[in-house]
């Protein structure tokens, strides 16, 4: 829990425009201390950038029961500072977000990020953290949940992806 990264994406279109991205970093000691900091600052970049939705990563069970609660802790601050900005938020598996920004949702990281970079049009190298969270958001805009107000009414998933209606094959949007 003691990175803990954001990213802030437009959408015109079908076209992704990158916006903002970094990592808010907790300093070490008491709990409430660096979930307070997470809620501070990403308060902060609502406020700053107005986002029209945001989209989170679900937690998934670590091998570490203590690192889930933590990154489960952290998650809750990530939630409180969209809902306190008035945002409604979108959750989203690790497999999910896999599968919408590079197809395949068994991608490693460094898949990921370079699929990130090459979707939001970005030179050099992305933080892991902020990457994550980018691809989260390219999740979102790709069709889950309506972000950018794509139309999903109707649309079903199937394996993964988003189908039109009277559509048989999957396909993306």
């Amino acid at each position: 829990m003691r990175v803990t990264g954001f990213g802030v994406i437009e959408q015109a279109g079908r076209e992704l425009h990158y916006i903002a991205s970094g990592c808010i970093r907790t300093p070490a000691g008491e709990l409430a201390l660096r979930l307070k900091t997470i809620l501070d600052h990403l308060g902060d970049i609502i406020a700053l950038h107005r986002p029209a939705q945001a989209a989170i990563e679900q937690v998934f069970v670590n091998v570490n029961p203590q690192s889930t609660l933590l990154l489960g802790q952290a998650r809750g601050a990530a939630v409180c500072a969209a809902v306190l900005g008035q945002l409604a938020v979108a959750e989203y598996t690790a497999l999910q977000v896999k599968q919408a920004v590079v197809g395949n949702g068994h991608a490693n990281k460094t898949q990921v990020a370079e699929m990130v970079r090459r979707l939001l049009n970005l030179q050099g190298k992305l933080q892991a953290d902020a990457a994550d969270a980018l691809a989260c958001a390219i999740c979102h805009a790709h069709g889950g949940q309506g972000l950018g107000r794509m139309a999903t009414a109707g649309y079903r998933v199937r394996r993964g992806r988003l189908v039109a209606p009277g559509k048989k094959g999957a396909g993306w949007l």
